[in-house]
This record gives structure tokens, C-alpha cells and sequence, in this order.
């Protein structure tokens, strides 16, 4: 048995990371040199897991296997014994989410106005879609990269699960190791996980090209692959569906971008009874108690956002607030989750810079994340999630010798690895930290004695020798090769050189002195450096600002709940047969309006002083676009009733506080109005700071958005041939889908499942309404005949700028209208338009509405309400219903909102004056009895958003002082949903026409 020195181990490691192991399947053009790969590590300290920790221990591994581990192993006499003592040896981490090996995904480049690619362009019997493709088997695509595994390497990493990140439905990954050998030699595990995401990736095709989109498309392939278990004779062969079916026993990773897609993703894994692990994108600290209630496991990421230059003030305006307190809290994110007990697995992917890995981690450490965690992070846990425990992940028996060996607790700032060994074999990461000459000698120099004190780390090590003086020694070292030199106080012209070699407890060699003489020199160690106590200490963090909901400027640290309220002495706008009640009361509890009245109390509510106020329901826009996220258009195809506004709801968009600013308490998020049948709609109540799902309004009747006329035959788009081009094309397009609902309907019981055309039979059934996008006569007539012909009802026309002309014919067939005040001129299709349009509609007995569909605009839908008195001499309670009670009517919530009666919901909306004036300003805004907005407090928090942004601000300066890298301010641009616009069309006329930034200095004027 014999104990290797590490200038012995060096000619090893260089062997070992050869791969020269036997290889009974490949030939080998040398002399066969097979090695045992049987080594014991002695006296080391071996975390065999998180919670396990021995010391003094033996690591026995042969031929790329765990054989021993222990205080008593037996050293077996053919085994290379390597001495470790002082140094820690740790399960080599375990990346659960890389894409190591792949080769880089080309984002596609899909344009508007570039023509359609309807269907897959893949050969083969696959999917119908380029963006799902859960046959690709990503272990034959796998390639050794030796460069990119000693980054990793480097960082502790032994083994990824690697898959190349592309499309809605991944394919397979597989578990590999970052040993430097052939691809046949380091996949430890074929198979590892399924994977998915919203992206469509190099996707070339148009479907889907929004969020909404990619949510419905993985909706109907579950449905679809349901129904090919079957396997019907018709389909014929689709690997992709046959593969997404035998892919369900693994693993099921979903990649996220942002918190609220961790939410949609689990979303449909509850529809169809899958539990996603979750990899995350590191903001999901901001909605912790939803994450955990997913019950999902999460793979999270370290990179966090990098520090911002924010030295020019101008620029830094347009930079809010929310990316700031993210830059802050990023780190946080890890220790939010091991707080809230909910299973994690941190990855290296993401980082643009691997070296920032540790840092970002010790960073983590240092904001919350125990020790303990954040190793069952990097090696058990991601091994648990991914099946191959038994392989990886802990210094077990028969496992993978999988290990590193480090110079201290690994999550301490001065540690470091010293090498990483993968498959049993060693690859050097920083082996001069092996020895550390620190500490006190007894030094004899020929015939002479001294004392040599060594201190520091090696690199950076500071020695004094001293004899009748101290005299400063200059110390090189270079493996166990060790330099010193020093000049005489006596003579600094004479300069000692010694040379010698490091053996563990002493340093032996020669040396020549200024003469030219030479001399034998030895130094013993008599007394080891005392350990460094700062090598395991955790910097305390600086204080952090709070979470609030939501997260931007104007989110506060507790959601506002809901009171009993008693408004009293107020002008109250009732819109029942009461009228305008002058010095009225109004009683609010549990969300309802109790009592309406003069002389009203109750000592259970709050007292909200009416005087000189008014007071009336809240505002409802029928037809908006805030609120929602990743395209409010699928414009791709004709069709595309299975896309849904509810997928998509972004509760942190600060429009929705905008609106509640100027009264509006209910929206109703339109998709958008760029193909014939567009996506499903949904009715929000503007509960601020609630999640998507508490935004919904709950139990009201289903709505889907179509349009007519130039959005949907694209008549400035001749470059794209999707169909139709002309108005004669949209009716066909009507009558075509229906006509196709009606057959589908007609296949009876085990049908695949259609979410388009199941869409389309609740229309027929009359379990689902219809706002039409809709300008001109002869469209709004065409419309009309397809409806009536089909049996159904368009309940609302929406924009309807010529109304007026087929008012009669409106009111005939049912219709409500929804419309503008006075907007005119701005495309061909509104010259006719007239601001007296509402009134004549009104006057024939349409029940009509003022929309905003401007998320600007719907601030003043009171002022916009009020252009129909000034134009057509409207009455002003009339005036006030079209934004109030009218769109209740056509949206069905009638019953709930839109006046103020007992036993309706407390939607209200308190004026600083006559509610229909220029000089109005909502006061209060309150929805279901919860004051969402209120102009008072909105003056504090604007202070408070100013102080928190400078407090930011300068935190950054400090950062960057501090040695931070940073980046260039840039402004944080909101992208405003625009009716006609398509998500992915050309980023240039996106910055045009439908970016605005986000100036939160002026958010409330």
C-alpha cells in the first residue's frame, strides 16, 4: 500500500483524464493499458450528504464506483491511497436543468407580415406543429464538450440532466456526466425527464404566436394524445403524439419565464393530472405562498439581475421601480422558498457568466438560504426529482464516485475545489491549494537556526524568518516545489535563494547564498496555522426593502381587504327608478350593498364622509385590453377559438391601478381583432394586488371576441395569403366554422376532442355570447344573416361606428352596442362615423355602451360618457349608464353590478364631483366593499415610490463602488395591447406604435 504525494497523484490525474478505461466496443489504436481505477482517500472530512458528515473518513472508489465510505474502511493492498487530511470531499452537484452538450437554439423569426406557414415543415410522421415535438430524444443529439465541462467542472458540478431548450413540448432529456470521454462512456441515464415550456422556440411556423396560443396548443395536444392511445386506423402513425404518451412515467420538467407562467403551467398539469416540476425564472419569491400552493417542486435559477449604472438621473426615470426592488431581492429568492418549505433544486443554467456561480450562491447563503439547503439543492434533491438517486447526488455504496475535494466548507468565501473527480476519474480544478505551507518552522540553514513563520493563503503568502532579527521572506510556490528568498538587513546587496519540496510537515532542499556558496537548508513545521474563523463566516446582509403586491410602485406590503363601510350625505347615482338621491347614504357589509337611504348607521362600518361627494357605481369598460400578457392577438389563423384571455391575466399590470384611479372597478380583456374568430374573452374585477384567478369574475357568462372588416383581411398585408382577403372571405369564414361545429357535433360520443370547434357549439347552444369588432354597414348586416342563419345572437357589437345606419336591425336581432364617443377618421372604415352615434342607437332601443379599448382612455370613461350630452343632448343619468349599467346589461352581470341597490355588489366609485364634470377625480374606489384605490393614500405611496426608488438608486451607486459589474440603464418599456396587433410582429413598429415607458412619476395626473 502506498500513499501518494500530490506531485505523484499530478501524473495520475494526467492519465485518468485520458479516459483510458476499458472500452470492449471500440477498438483502441495504442497498446492496451487498462486500468483498476481503485483509490482510497484517507483522513479526509466526507459530507456524504446534506445531513451526513465524517470525519477523519476513508473514500474508497474503484472503477468509477463508490465502493467504501467511512470511519474504519479497510484500505484494500492494491489500492492507490491518497492523503486528504484537512480536506473535505462533497458529492459532486447535480445540474437538474442544463443544456450542456446541445447544440444553441435558433430563435425563429416569425414576422406578421412574412407569409404563413400553416402546418410543420418537419419530414416525418410527426406532429402537425414544429413547436411540439415530444419524440425528440435528446441523447442522440448529445456531444461531448470539453470545454464547457471544465467550466462545470469547476464549479462542483459532476453530472447534468441536458436537453436542448426548443419548442412547447421538448422531448426527453438525459442524465450525463462531465468526464472527459466518449458519448457512449458519460450518459449514465437515457432518459431523465419530459419537458415543456410556452416558447415555440425555432418553431417557423405561425401557430401559435401568442402566449394564449401556446397555453391552448398544449391543451389540445394533451387532449390529442388522449385519444391516439386508441390508436385510430385514420390518424395513421404520430411519434409525437405515441412518444408524449410513453414520455408521462417520467419526470415532467416545465421551463417558466416569469412567476405568473408557474401558475399557468400547473394550470393545465391540474387539468389533466400531471404535478410539473418547475423550473423557475427567480422571481417567484414575489407570489411564495402561490408557488407553494402549486405543490410542485421547483428547479431554481442563480442568475441574478446584474447592477444597473444609474449615474445619469435622466435616464434612470424611465427605469421603475419593480426592476430595481427585483435587482435588490433576486437573491432573496432561494431562502424564500426553504423558508416556505417547499422543494427546491438550484441550477447553474441561465448564468451568462459561470464564474458568478459561486458568488450568486454564497450571495443567496448570505440573504437566508441555510447551508444545509442549499447542498441538498446541488446534489440529493436534484437527483430526487430526476429518478437517478441511486446514482447520484450522495456518497453512497455502488454509486457513481461522483465527488470533489475541496479546502474547506465549500459555501465558505476563502474555500475552493482542488479537484472534482467524475466517473472516478480526477480533473484538476486548482490542485496548488493542495498544500498550504501556513504555519511555524524550525528552520536550519547550514550550520545555522531559525524560526520561519508562513501566513496567508497560498498565492498570497506573507513569511518572516527570524533569528537576531526579523527579516521579511518572499515565498513562491508551485505544487510541492517551494522558493524562498530574502536579503540580509546587515548587506541588502545579498540576496538567499533556497529551493526545496514540500513533503506535508516539512520543506528540504538547497540554496545559495549572495557568495555563490552553496547550503542545505530544512525547514520543520512545528505548529500549523491556526484556521482562518472568517473561512465559514456568513457576511450579515444589508436590510432589503418588502414584497409588495403586486410588485411594482404601487403595490403595498398587505393586499387591502375588505370593510364595512357606511358613505353618508352624499349625492348617490343609483341608476334604479330612484333616481339621483341628494344627502343619501349607502351601507356597505361583506362585500353587498345593505341599504340605500337617508339617517343610516351601523356601528360595525367604517364612517366615510360623503359631504359634497358623489357617489355611484363603478365604472365597467366592455371592451379593453389591459390586464394580460404574451400577445393579446393569436393572429395566425382565421380560427382560433381555443385561445383563451383567462390564461393570460397579468395581475401586475399597473394599468389596472390606472383605472381604478379614474373609477373603473370591472373590465371586461378582449382578445384582439386581427382574425375572423379570435380567442375567448374575460370579465375582470380590478381587485388590486390579487392574484389572476381572484381577478376573474366569478360565475358570469362566457364571451368570445370575432371581428369583421380590415384587421381581418389584412388589407395592407398582401405579402401574407392567410385567409380571407376580402368581406365576401370573412362570411365564408363564419359559415365555413359553424358548419364545421355542426358536423362535430354530430360524431357523437368518443370524438377527439376540439377545443376550437367545442368553442363553437357553445355559441350554437347558446352557452357562449359573442362581441364583434365591427364598423361598417354592410359588414354589421352580413354578420347579422350568418347569425341568423346559424340560430344564434351576436350579443354585442363592438366599436359600431355605423350603428346608427342599422340601429332598426340591431334592435330587431338582439344586438347591444358598444361604441366610441366621437373617435373618427383614423382608418377607412370610420369616415361615416358620427358622435350622435350612440344616442340614435339608444333612441331605437339598443342598449348601449362606451368602451374604451385604450388603456389611456379608460381613465376618463365618465368624460367620455358625457360627450353624448354635449353631442345629442343625452340625459345626464343616461350618460352615466353607458358606462355603468348598460355594460352590465350586455355582459349578463346585471343581476351583481352597474347600480347601486341592496344586494348588489359594492362596486362603487366616490367623485370629488359631479361625476360626468371634467373636474371629477375618483376619491375611493371600491370593489366589493375593499377600497382598491384611495386618492389620499395614493399621495403617500407616490412619496413612498420616490423614496423607495432613490433608496434603490443610491444601493446601486454603493454596489457598483463596491467592484459590481453593471450594465447600462435602459428603460423599462410596457408593451400596451393594441386591438389590431400581433404579438410577434416586427419589433420596430412595436417600439412605434405600442410601447410606452413606464414613467411612474406620473402615473395619476
Amino acid at each position: 500500500m502506498k500513499i501518494f504525494s500530490y506531485r505523484s497523484l499530478g501524473v495520475i490525474l494526467f492519465f485518468l483524464a485520458q479516459g483510458l478505461q476499458a472500452q470492449v466496443t471500440f477498438p483502441i489504436n495504442d497498446v492496451a493499458n487498462p486500468r483498476a481505477g481503485y483509490y482510497a482517500f484517507v483522513h479526509a472530512t466526507v459530507v456524504k450528504d446534506a445531513k451526513t458528515t465524517l470525519q477523519n473518513a476513508t473514500l474508497l472508489i474503484k472503477q468509477g464506483r463508490i465502493e467504501a465510505v467511512g470511519t474504519s474502511v479497510a484500505i484494500p493492498k492494491d489500492a492507490v491511497v491518497i492523503e486528504c487530511k484537512g480536506k473535505f470531499i462533497y458529492p459532486s452537484f447535480v445540474d437538474a436543468f442544463s443544456d450542456y452538450g446541445m447544440e444553441a437554439v435558433t430563435a425563429s423569426n416569425y414576422s406578421y407580415r412574412a407569409p404563413s406557414q400553416m402546418i410543420s415543415n418537419t419530414k416525418g410522421p410527426f406532429s402537425w406543429n414544429q413547436a411540439l415535438k415530444s419524440e425528440v430524444e435528446h441523447v442522440k443529439h448529445f456531444a461531448v464538450n470539453e470545454s464547457k465541462a471544465k467550466d462545470l467542472r469547476k464549479l462542483g458540478f459532476g453530472a447534468v440532466s441536458t436537453s436542448q431548450p426548443d419548442g412547447i413540448s421538448r422531448g426527453t432529456s438525459a442524465l450525463v456526466s462531465l468526464a472527459k470521454d466518449r458519448e457512449n462512456m458519460v450518459v449514465l441515464k437515457e432518459k431523465t425527464a419530459a419537458h415543456f415550456s410556452f416558447e415555440k422556440g425555432s418553431s417557423t411556423q405561425d401557430y401559435p404566436g401568442s402566449l394564449m396560443g401556446s397555453v391552448a396548443l398544449l391543451r389540445q395536444n394533451f387532449l390529442d394524445a388522449q385519444w391516439y392511445k386508441s390508436k385510430p386506423a385514420q390518424e395513421g402513425l404520430n411519434l409525437s403524439l405515441d412518444r408524449f404518451n410513453q414520455n408521462a412515467g417520467l419526470p415532467q420538467i416545465f421551463a417558466v419565464t416569469e412567476k405568473w407562467n408557474v401558475l399557468r403551467a400547473d394550470k393545465i398539469g391540474d387539468e389533466f393530472g400531471v404535478q410539473y416540476i418547475i423550473k423557475g425564472s427567480g422571481d417567484e419569491y414575489q407570489r411564495i405562498d402561490e408557488m407553494k400552493a402549486t405543490k410542485a417542486a421547483f428547479i431554481l435559477p442563480l442568475a441574478f439581475p446584474q447592477t444597473i449604472d444609474v449615474e445619469d438621473p435622466t435616464d434612470m426615470r424611465f427605469v421603475n421601480v419593480a426592476e430595481l426592488k427585483h435587482w435588490e431581492l433576486a437573491p432573496t429568492n432561494p431562502a424564500a422558498f426553504e423558508k416556505a418549505n417547499i422543494s427546491f433544486a438550484l441550477t447553474a443554467n441561465g448564468l451568462k457568466d459561470v464564474t458568478t456561480f459561486f458568488p450568486n450562491l454564497r450571495k443567496a447563503i448570505q440573504y437566508g438560504l441555510s447551508e444545509q439547503k442549499a447542498l441538498e439543492a446541488l446534489t440529493t434533491t436534484p437527483a430526487q426529482l430526476l429518478g437517478v438517486a441511486d446514482l447520484v447526488g450522495s456518497l453512497d455504496q455502488g454509486k457513481v464516485a461522483n465527488f470533489f475535494i475541496s479546502n474547506g466548507p465549500v459555501f465558505a468565501e476563502k474555500s475552493a475545489i482542488i479537484e472534482n473527480w467524475v466517473q472516478g476519474s480526477g480533473y484538476a480544478v486548482q490542485t496548488d491549494l493542495w498544500t498550504n505551507l501556513a504555519g511555524t518552522y524550525q528552520v536550519t540553514l547550514g550550520a545555522n537556526a531559525a524560526k520561519l513563520v508562513i501566513q496567508g493563503e497560498p498565492g498570497s503568502y506573507k513569511a518572516s524568518l527570524m533569528a537576531s532579527d526579523t527579516t521579511q521572506v518572499d515565498v513562491t510556490q508551485k505544487d510541492q516545489l517551494v522558493n524562498l528568498g530574502y536579503t540580509s538587513k546587515a548587506d541588502k546587496s545579498q540576496r538567499v535563494r533556497l529551493t526545496g519540496s514540500y513533503d506535508g510537515s516539512s520543506i528540504s532542499g538547497t540554496g545559495q547564498l549572495a557568495s555563490g556558496s552553496w547550503i542545505s537548508w530544512k525547514a520543520i513545521r512545528s505548529e500549523a496555522a491556526k484556521s482562518d474563523s472568517s473561512m465559514a463566516k456568513v457576511t450579515k446582509p444589508e436590510a432589503v426593502g418588502d414584497v409588495v403586491f403586486p410588485f411594482n410602485g404601487f403595490g403595498q406590503k398587505t393586499i387591502a381587504k375588505q370593510e364595512n363601510l357606511l358613505i353618508q350625505h352624499a349625492t348617490v347615482w343609483t341608476n334604479e327608478k330612484q333616481g339621483v338621491l341628494k344627502d343619501a347614504d349607502v351601507l356597505v357589509k361583506a362585500g353587498k350593498i345593505v341599504q340605500v337611504g337617508k339617517g343610516l348607521k351601523d356601528p360595525s362600518a367604517r364612517i366615510v364622509d360623503g359631504t359634497g361627494k358623489h357617489v355611484t357605481a363603478g365604472i365597467i369598460d366592455e371592451h379593453s385590453h389591459v390586464g394580460a400578457t404574451g400577445g393579446i392577438n393569436e393572429c395566425t389563423q382565421s380560427v382560433t377559438a381555443e385561445a383563451r384571455i383567462a390564461d393570460v391575466i397579468d395581475p401586475d399590470d399597473v394599468d389596472i391601478y390606472r383605472q381604478l384611479s379614474g373609477g373603473v372597478t370591472a373590465s371586461h380583456i378582449l382578445h384582439g381583432s386581427c382574425n375572423v374568430i379570435g380567442g375567448q374573452t374575460q370579465l375582470l374585477k380590478f381587485r388590486w394586488g390579487q392574484n389572476a384567478e381572484a381577478l376573474k369574475f366569478a360565475n358570469w357568462d362566457p364571451f368570445i371576441k370575432f371581428a369583421l372588416g380590415e384587421n381581418v383581411k389584412r388589407s395592407w398585408n398582401t405579402s401574407n395569403p392567410r385567409f380571407p382577403d376580402t368581406r365576401m372571405g370573412v362570411e365564408q369564414v363564419l359559415t365555413d366554422a359553424f358548419t364545421r361545429a355542426r358536423d362535430y357535433e354530430k360524431q357523437g360520443p368518443g370524438k377527439r376532442i376540439d377545443l376550437e370547434l367545442e368553442t363553437l357549439l357553445e355559441i350554437l347552444n347558446k352557452k357562449r355570447f359573442i362581441t364583434c369588432h365591427s364598423y361598417v354597414q354592410s359588414e354589421i348586416n352580413s354578420i347579422l344573416k350568418v347569425a341568423d342563419k346559424f340560430g344564434f345572437t351576436v350579443n354585442t357589437l363592438t366599436h359600431i361606428l355605423e350603428g346608427y345606419k342599422v340601429a332598426d336591425k340591431m334592435k330587431a336581432h338582439g344586438a347591444n352596442a358598444s361604441t366610441f364617443a366621437d373617435w373618427w377618421n383614423y382608418k377607412m372604415e370610420v369616415l361615416d362615423a358620427i358622435p350622435q352615434n350612440a344616442a340614435i342607437m339608444q333612441a331605437v332601443g339598443v342598449n348601449v355602451a362606451i368602451n374604451s379599448d385604450d388603456a389611456e382612455m379608460a381613465r376618463r370613461l365618465n368624460q367620455e360618457a358625457a360627450k353624448s350630452i354635449k353631442y345629442a343632448g343625452m340625459s345626464e343619468e343616461d350618460a352615466l349608464k353607458m358606462v355603468t349599467l348598460n355594460p352590465a346589461k350586455m355582459l349578463h352581470v346585471a343581476d351583481r353590478v352597474g347600480s347601486i341597490a341592496p344586494g348588489k355588489d359594492a362596486d362603487l366609485v366616490i367623485w370629488s364631483d359631479h361625476p360626468l364634470s371634467i373636474y371629477a377625480k375618483s376619491e375611493k374606489t371600491i370593489v366589493d366593499g375593499t377600497v382598491v384605490f384611495d386618492r389620499a393614500e395614493d399621495a403617500k405611496l407616490q412619496v413612498a415610490l420616490q423614496t423607495e426608488k432613490q433608496r434603490l438608486i443610491q444601493k446601486m451607486i454603493a454596489s457598483k463602488k463596491g467592484g459590481a459589474s453593471t450594465r447600462p440603464s435602459a428603460p423599462s418599456v410596457k408593451k400596451q395591447n393594441m386591438c389590431e396587433e400581433d404579438h410577434n410582429h416586427d419589433k420596430s413598429l412595436w417600439e412605434r406604435i405600442a410601447s410606452r415607458f413606464i414613467d411612474e412619476d406620473h402615473i395619476n395626473e
